[in-house]
């Protein structure tokens, strides 16, 4: 990325960098989708070879994703849970991990029962108290993984004050930023060494992509992933590594959007006496209303809180009837589309962590995750309305 563009802003740099005009002229970003390409000697070290180790597209992209973390590099896998799996593998039998208790249940599901026969010596723990994380800390802890906001409790954790405890200790610190989208929080400004995103979700922003990504500025990290990345071979197609680019170009526009309505619709939850319960960060009754105003900002500096909102309904509300009432928001797993999304973790997204944990972190059968799209924000609130009613 060239000086000039440094200095401008995110909106912008996310519609050009990684977008320039290639050889032929073309204002779009080709898709290369060959798997190989010619070489002009047996001794040749060109650019690209063979579309695992490397591709024109994916190589576009990855320069876009780069920029919206400000990162110095930036790596596009197949899947969010590629991307996770990435980081595990870095380690080694006897090395100690440590991950938000309180997390995706596709990552308690990887480390408990695909990772866990590996020697490495994971442990969930609530990092929302970085008391917590002290104490945890010993000789062989080699990293640290924050999901911030949870999913689906919208808990915190702090990554600045994590961030130094990593420093002190020489421990990697992770965070999976895919709640706030780079438009809403940026963790490596805040001392984080990998940011991890399932560029599904806001990057993608339509639903109709598989991705993942890791974001990184340490040289000797970034060689440990890229090495993964490559061997074992969860890399994105260049085809959805160019859908990607084109959805990325309004990042700023769709996530504000989603940002605002989620607002109104979490105040006017929090008023619904059919709603015993609203977490939302950007409610001052959220218990880390202040944590979240001072590390999740949009690229102008102005806190935002987000478009996940997790709310449980009262016993009178019959969940059955209320999906059947729904038209323009739709039952599905996935959030950060421009399409409003609604689940139940208990029974979806997090259907593969045992009953007792689920019960434990606060999951229960009537939480509801509501992810917000684009739509009018009135006809949202209408729909639930109409959702939750007695007709």
């Amino acid at each position: 990325m060239s000086n000039k563009k440094d200095k401008l802003h995110f909106s912008t740099k996310s519609i050009h960098v990684g977008n320039d005009a290639d050889e032929t002229g073309a204002a779009v970003t080709p898709i290369h989708l060959s798997t190989t390409f010619k070489q002009p000697s047996f001794a040749s070290t060109e650019e690209f070879v063979y579309s695992r180790v490397d591709s024109p597209t994916v190589k576009r992209l990855e320069e876009n994703l780069a920029m919206l973390e400000n990162a110095n590099y930036a790596y596009a896998f197949s899947s969010g849970m590629a991307a996770m799996t990435a980081i595990f593998t870095m380690f080694k039998p006897g090395d100690h991990v440590i991950i938000s208790k309180n997390v995706y249940g596709g990552v308690f599901r990887l480390v408990t029962r695909v990772l866990d026969n590996n020697g490495v010596d994971f442990e969930f723990l609530d990092t929302t108290d970085i008391e917590n994380i002290k104490k945890a800390v010993n000789e062989n802890t080699k990293l640290i993984h924050l999901e911030t906001p949870s999913n689906p409790l919208l808990e915190l954790a702090d990554i600045r004050s994590t961030s130094e405890i990593c420093k002190k200790n020489n421990i990697l610190l992770s965070i999976d930023n895919t709640f706030m989208s780079p438009y809403g929080q940026r963790p490596l400004d805040l001392g984080a060494d990998i940011v991890m995103h399932s560029t599904t979700k806001f990057i993608s922003g339509h639903c109709d992509v598989l991705s993942g990504a890791l974001m990184i500025n340490d040289e000797k990290v970034s060689e440990k992933i890229k090495l993964i990345q490559n061997t074992a071979g969860a890399v994105v197609s260049p085809f959805d590594a160019w859908l990607l680019l084109r959805s990325v170009k309004t990042i700023s526009l769709r996530v504000q959007k989603q940002f605002d309505n989620a607002k109104h619709i979490a105040e006017w939850l929090d008023n619904n006496p059919k709603v015993t319960k609203v977490t939302y960060p950007g409610l001052p009754s959220h218990n880390q209303f202040e944590l979240a105003s001072q590390q999740q900002f949009s690229p102008d500096n102005k806190p935002v809180y987000g478009s996940m909102i997790s709310f449980e309904v009262d016993s009178s509300v019959d969940l059955d009837k209320f999906a059947k009432k729904l038209n323009i928001i739709t039952l599905a797993e996935s959030l950060g589309g421009v399409k409003s999304l609604i689940s139940c973790p208990y029974s979806m997204t997090h259907a593969s962590v045992p009953e007792d944990e689920k019960i434990k972190l606060g999951i229960t059968p009537n939480l509801l995750r509501f992810s917000i799209g684009i739509e009018h924000v009135e006809d949202l609130i209408s729909e639930l309305d109409f959702a939750m009613s007695d007709n």
